[in-house]
């Protein structure tokens, strides 16, 4: 019998160690990235992943510069499936911190401004999506990059996808601009808009796959209009 999961600790509570021993017998644990099992997150597969991060050219014009941590396939594109068709939350971590990493690669660079504080703002989902998936995968990579990251990173969830949208799955690059033009709406109080618009704060939009860009330029757009300007999309991996 093949594990989704593990518990959110991997210490088991005192005088819990058999229940979790037998646990762990009935739903062995599988890596995420190439199903090795004992472990949620192999060596191997965090070695794999750590690689510069690569600037990227997407179909439709995004209005910001987009970098991706790697391609979406092999262990990367894995894990992203594992944790959002199979909700597998105990992947949220590592790829958290392979958002971190990347972010810090990127300030080290100097592709990321030099400013006072860093507000990630998750790329928008549907409210049946993130039901589906037991929460929003990207607002929770966020959240954990961030919390790697210290105190003057914040998550700022500013946007959400209208109801009725159609899934962009197998759209070609115009047919996805269409189907999100006007799609992308401004969610949450004033305050928060008014934080992300200072001007001592970076922005980043985060996302977990770029396609064709659709998404990104929409987002970008939508922020830009309550001003809010974005210096970068980052994304986990690009298809």
């Amino acid at each position: 019998m093949r594990s989704r999961g593990t518990p959110p600790s991997s210490i088991p509570p005192v005088g819990m160690e058999p229940l979790w021993a037998l646990l762990d017998l009935c739903l062995p644990v599988e890596c995420g990235g190439c199903g090795r099992g004992g472990t949620p997150w192999c060596e191997g597969c965090a070695a794999t992943v750590r690689d510069d991060p690569v600037a990227i050219t997407p179909r439709v014009a995004v209005g910001a510069p987009v970098w991706s941590a790697g391609m979406h396939r092999g262990v990367r594109g894995h894990a992203v499936v594992e944790l959002k068709e199979h909700h597998r939350r105990d992947l949220i971590d590592p790829l958290g911190g392979m958002l971190a990493e990347m972010l810090r690669t990127l300030a080290r660079w100097q592709e990321l401004p030099d400013r006072d504080r860093l507000v990630l703002v998750p790329a928008p989902t549907t409210a049946s999506a993130a039901r589906r998936r037991g929460g929003d995968p990207v607002t929770a990579i966020a959240e954990a990059a961030a919390a790697r990251l210290g105190s003057r990173v914040r998550v700022v969830p500013l946007l959400r996808t209208r109801w009725g949208v159609r899934d962009s799955v197998g759209l070609s690059a115009s047919a996805r601009t269409g189907n999100l033009t006007g799609a992308i709406r401004a969610i949450g109080p004033s305050t928060r808009w008014r934080h992300a618009g200072d001007a001592d704060v970076a922005v980043v939009l985060v996302d977990d796959v770029l396609t064709t860009g659709a998404t990104a330029a929409e987002s970008v757009r939508v922020l830009a209009g309550r001003g809010v300007s974005v210096d970068m999309v980052s994304v986990l991996g690009a298809a």
